[in-house]
């Protein structure tokens, strides 16, 4: 989902660096990446600076 669908669904969409091969082995125990899924990266302070347009769950 990108653009608008985004705000429907709820869902969230970054660009970020893929560290998914990097971090794996890194996550704790109980944590999975799915076979769809990539964990990206992202700045603190990208985070930060988008905070205000992130609404509360």
């Amino acid at each position: 989902m990108v653009g608008k669908d985004c705000g429907r669904t709820g869902d969230i969409a970054v660009i970020g660096r893929d560290l998914t091969n990097d971090l794996r082995e890194r996550l704790p125990d109980d944590a999975r990446i799915g076979e769809d899924e990539r964990l990206v990266v992202i700045p603190g302070n990208m985070l930060s600076a988008a905070k205000p347009d992130i609404r509360d769950a």
